[in-house]
């Protein structure tokens, strides 16, 4: 579940606050033992161990805690700004992509589509009644693990998002007709087996999918309208169950 900004640095960030730092550091060492063998030729032989150690410990005393603060600095600023862009994108109960990004995501995939997929609209059953029998906070918990096993069925090259409510949509980028309708199924089964146990009994739930398939590139809006009247026959047919138009 996605929380607010957390402002602790990665291991990694802080390898690369120090190396940019060691390296900064560095080269400002060199040049510090350069222009003092310059400036001590100029009236002496050149630069002698006492000049040397001046050259070396001054940068470091006065230039190593500036350096390490600015880079500090920089990297939360970064991580702060990545979390930020994760939140405006991901949806903060079920983790899934918000209604926005996914809506973007797959638009942006289907202008340059040169193969097979599938876009999906999903609908818990009877969710309301959960909300009203059982609590807004049990229903939540039911939407968490619904989420969960639609990402899980849906595999890893799906795109899964909370589009609003109790709906979700699934995206499946090169998938045949076949095997979406396969997928829709697995999906179906893997929320009916959704183990959600309210005061001490099972509770069941089940979700309604209307899906569409595509071949080549197409239009987001078009798609989904196509889906989403799926999903009503799905629903008016007795729901738990998959109604999928075909692009042949």
């Amino acid at each position: 579940m996605i929380s607010g900004p957390n402002s602790r640095l990665s291991r990694h960030a802080w390898m690369r606050i120090a190396r940019f730092t060691g390296l900064i550091l560095a080269a400002s060492v060199a040049g510090s033992i350069i222009l003092t063998n310059v400036f001590m030729e100029m009236f002496s032989e050149g630069i002698n161990l006492q000049g040397l150690l001046v050259a070396i410990t001054m940068p470091i005393v006065l230039g190593g805690p500036i350096l390490l603060l600015l880079f500090h600095k920089q990297e939360q600023l970064h991580h702060a700004n990545a979390q930020l862009q994760q939140m405006a994108t991901i949806d903060w109960l079920t983790s899934c992509l918000n209604r926005g990004a996914f809506t973007a995501e797959v638009s942006r995939r289907l202008r340059f589509a040169t193969w097979q997929g599938a876009l999906f609209v999903i609908d818990v059953d009877h969710f309301k009644a959960i909300n009203d029998k059982h609590g807004h906070d049990r229903g939540d918990d039911a939407l968490r693990l619904i989420a969960d096993a639609i990402t899980r069925a849906a595999g890893e090259r799906a795109l899964i998002g909370r589009l609003g409510g109790e709906e979700f949509g699934v995206f499946l980028p090169n998938t045949t007709e076949d095997k979406s309708r396969s997928i829709a199924e697995n999906i179906r089964d893997a929320v009916a087996d959704v183990a959600f146990i309210v005061s001490g009994a099972r509770c069941a739930l089940s979700v309604s999918i209307g899906g569409a398939s595509f071949a080549g590139n197409s239009d987001f809006r078009a798609l989904y309208r196509l889906a989403d009247d799926q999903l009503y026959l799905a629903k008016n047919a007795g729901r738990d169950r998959v109604a999928l138009w075909s692009a042949a």
